[in-house]
């Protein structure tokens, strides 16, 4: 029986170049993406409570804002820790820039990590497919959050956030699709680039920089 070794954590530049090699042997469409792209850094945070707060804190915010009110927040003595954080207030929490939702998923999150019900260490033994449902399971995570959690925070080699709308203006770009694709068929294009997707997605993140901050082109 042949033992199947899972593809190493997407933590460093060599890891990341050579799942990018992988990549565009499969769809060497990817060839002129990569170059404008140049080098894919890793992005690798904090796992556990701590990151899956900060990737809920990013929901459907700017980056800018993303940044501020996280400086806030981990500042909130024992915000950090599921246990210490069902100790603070919505009020509290709120004053720092959270949503009502936010508060109430974050509390979720510490709930159930405080009666053993969520084991981020567990979750990193897990396929992506698995990954994501163990983490969706729980009230106010949704697909985009488990799957930004997995990449920059379980460094996981194969998830692509395809809700991600700088994704999708991205692909559609670089691959000069006629249209922006839906989320549906994002999930089917990424499917292609299996075990590779996660590159694919630091990949199109790189680009799209590239593209709106060397050249000003407007996506």
């Amino acid at each position: 029986m042949t033992t199947i070794v899972p593809s190493p954590r997407l933590d460093s530049v060599e890891v990341i170049a050579s799942h990018l090699d992988g990549l565009v042997m499969t769809d060497p469409r990817l060839v002129p993406v990569r170059a404008r792209a140049g080098v894919v850094l890793p992005r690798i945070t904090t796992p556990g409570f701590a990151g899956i707060a900060k990737v809920i804190t990013g929901q459907q915010v700017s980056v800018a804002s993303a940044r501020a009110i996280w400086s806030r927040f981990e500042q909130l003595p024992g915000a950090l820790d599921p246990a210490s954080y069902l100790q603070l207030s919505e009020e509290t929490v709120r004053g720092v820039g959270f949503s009502g939702s936010k508060f109430r998923t974050v509390r979720v999150i510490a709930e159930a990590m405080v009666a053993g019900e969520l084991d981020f260490d567990h979750l990193e033994t897990l396929p992506a497919r698995e990954a994501v449902a163990y983490l969706t399971a729980h009230k106010g995570i949704g697909p985009w959050t488990a799957e930004v959690y997995l990449m920059f925070c379980a460094g996981h080699p194969d998830v692509f956030p395809a809700g991600d709308l700088a994704l999708l203006k991205s692909v559609q770009h670089g691959l000069a699709l006629d249209a922006r694709p839906t989320i549906k068929d994002m999930i089917g294009l990424a499917a292609a680039w299996t075990p590779h997707r996660s590159a694919a997605a630091l990949l199109f993140w790189r680009y799209f920089a590239a593209l709106r901050d060397q050249e000003g082109i407007a996506l």
